[in-house]
C-alpha cells in the first residue's frame, strides 16, 4: 500500500495520533471547510450558513462528519480531518487510537 496515491507524508503528523469521530464544525469564520488529509474529500458544516446547508444538500459527496485530531495533537483539536473510508484503509498503518469523546 506504500504506492497508494493518497499517501504523501502524513506519517510526519498523523502517526500514532489520537482521533475522535465527530460532526464537522467550522474551525473559524475564515476557515469554513476542510478536506480529508488523504483523499481530499470535502467536509462542511451545514449549520454555518444557509448557503453551506444548500451546498451540502446539492452535493451529497460533501461530508459532515469524520475523524479528527484531539487536543493532544500538536496542532490541537479538529485540525486534521479524515474521512471514514480513508480511516478504515489507514487505521492499522498509522496506529491511531480512538477517543470516545474529545
Amino acid at each position: 500500500m506504500s504506492d497508494d496515491w493518497r499517501l504523501h507524508g502524513q506519517e510526519r503528523y498523523l502517526a500514532g495520533a489520537a482521533l475522535v469521530r465527530k460532526r464537522y464544525r467550522v474551525y473559524s469564520e475564515t476557515w469554513e471547510h476542510d478536506h480529508c488529509e488523504f483523499c481530499t474529500a470535502k467536509f462542511m458544516d451545514a449549520d454555518f450558513s444557509p448557503e453551506h446547508r444548500t451546498f451540502i444538500e446539492e452535493h451529497p459527496e460533501v461530508l459532515t462528519e469524520g475523524y479528527t485530531t484531539t487536543a493532544e495533537h500538536p496542532k490541537g483539536a479538529d485540525y486534521y480531518w479524515i474521512c471514514e473510508p480513508c480511516f478504515g484503509d489507514f487505521e492499522d498503518r498509522f496506529g491511531w487510537t480512538i477517543n470516545a469523546d474529545s
